[in-house]
C-alpha cells in the first residue's frame, strides 16, 4: 500500500472520529445541555441528531419522565403533640434541565436527597397544623393538596416540578400504639358509662310514668265499678221493693225458702233451733201461711 493511500485512510478514519466525537442524538424521552468548561452553553435541544466540540465541550442528558421518591417512614407530630408515622411518596419531573444542572450538579441522588428533604418539611409544617383526626381522615385531601402547594414552592429553584404528593399510610409509632388504645378504651367506657346512666334515668322516667298511668287507671276503674254496683244495687232494690209491694207474704215465703236451702240439707250440718222459733214460721203453719 503506497504512503498516499495510507494516509487518506488515516485522514478518512480521523474524520469518523471527529464526527463521532462531535455528534451526539436526543429522543424524545430525554432532555439534553452542552456544557463547555463545565459551563452551560446550550440547552433545549429538540429531539433529532445534534453536534458540539469533541474534547472541548460536552453534553449531559437528563430523562423526560415522571419520577418516584419513595423513602422510608417519617415521624411527625401532630398539633396536639400526637407522634404519627408518615409513609408518603413524591411524583416528580425535570422541566428546567439547566436550573437542575446549576443547583443539583446533575446528579439524580443530589436530587432525590434536596427533594426529599423539602417534602419532609412540607409535611411536618401541615401535619402540625392538624390534629390527628384531621390529618387521618376529615382533612386528608385538603392536608396532600397543601403539602404539595407548600413543597412546589421550594422546589422551584431546583429546576423540577412536583406533580403529586401522596401519603400511603399513617400510623401510630410502636412505642405510643399502646398509650393512645388506653386512652381510646378509656374514652368508649366513658362514653358508655354515660349512655348507661341515661339509659337508667330514661327507664326510671318511663316506669314512673307507667306507674302513675297504672295508678290512675286503677283508680278510674274502681270509681267507676263503684258507680255502676251503686247504680245496680239501686236497681236491684228498687226492683225487689217493687216486687214486695205488688206481694209481701210470698216475698216473705221466697226468702225463707231460699234461707231453708242454704242452711238446712248439708252433710255433717248441725243447727240447734228451737221448733217454734221465727226461723220456721212457715214449717210450723199447716196452711203455708203466717198465723
Amino acid at each position: 500500500m503506497s504512503n498516499g493511500r495510507f494516509s487518506l485512510l488515516v485522514i478518512v478514519g480521523l474524520a469518523f472520529v471527529g464526527i463521532g466525537l462531535s455528534a451526539f442524538t436526543v429522543n424524545e424521552r430525554e432532555m439534553a445541555i452542552k456544557l463547555q468548561v463545565g459551563e452551560v452553553v446550550a440547552s433545549n435541544y429538540e429531539p433529532g441528531l445534534h453536534w458540539k466540540w469533541p474534547i472541548y465541550q460536552n453534553v449531559r442528558k437528563f430523562p423526560r419522565r415522571i419520577l418516584t421518591i419513595s423513602d422510608q417512614p417519617e415521624r411527625i407530630f401532630t398539633a396536639e403533640r400526637r407522634a404519627l408515622q408518615v409513609d408518603f411518596f413524591v411524583k416528580w419531573r425535570i422541566v428546567d434541565p439547566v436550573d437542575f444542572y446549576t443547583s443539583t450538579g446533575g446528579s439524580p441522588r443530589m436530587a432525590n436527597d434536596r427533594l426529599s428533604e423539602i417534602i419532609r418539611n412540607a409535611i411536618v409544617t401541615e401535619f402540625g397544623k392538624r390534629s390527628v383526626e384531621q390529618a387521618i381522615s376529615v382533612e386528608r385531601a385538603d392536608l396532600m393538596r397543601d403539602m404539595l402547594a407548600t413543597a412546589s414552592e421550594t422546589a422551584t429553584g431546583l429546576g423540577v416540578e412536583l406533580i403529586d404528593v401522596r401519603i400511603k399510610q399513617v400510623e401510630f409509632p410502636n412505642d405510643v400504639k399502646n398509650a393512645v388504645y388506653r386512652e381510646m378504651r378509656e374514652e368508649r367506657a366513658r362514653v358508655a358509662a354515660e349512655l348507661r346512666a341515661q339509659g337508667r334515668q330514661t327507664s326510671e322516667e318511663k316506669r314512673s310514668e307507667a306507674d302513675k298511668q297504672r295508678t290512675i287507671i286503677l283508680a278510674d276503674a274502681y270509681r267507676d265499678g263503684q258507680i255502676i254496683r251503686g247504680e245496680g244495687d239501686a236497681q236491684a232494690a228498687e226492683i225487689y221493693a217493687s216486687a214486695y209491694n205488688q206481694d209481701p207474704e210470698f216475698y216473705e215465703f221466697y226468702r225463707s225458702i231460699d234461707a231453708y236451702k242454704k242452711s238446712i240439707g248439708k252433710e255433717g250440718d248441725i243447727l240447734v233451733l228451737d221448733p217454734n222459733s221465727e226461723f220456721f214460721r212457715y214449717l210450723n203453719s199447716a196452711s203455708g201461711k203466717l198465723n
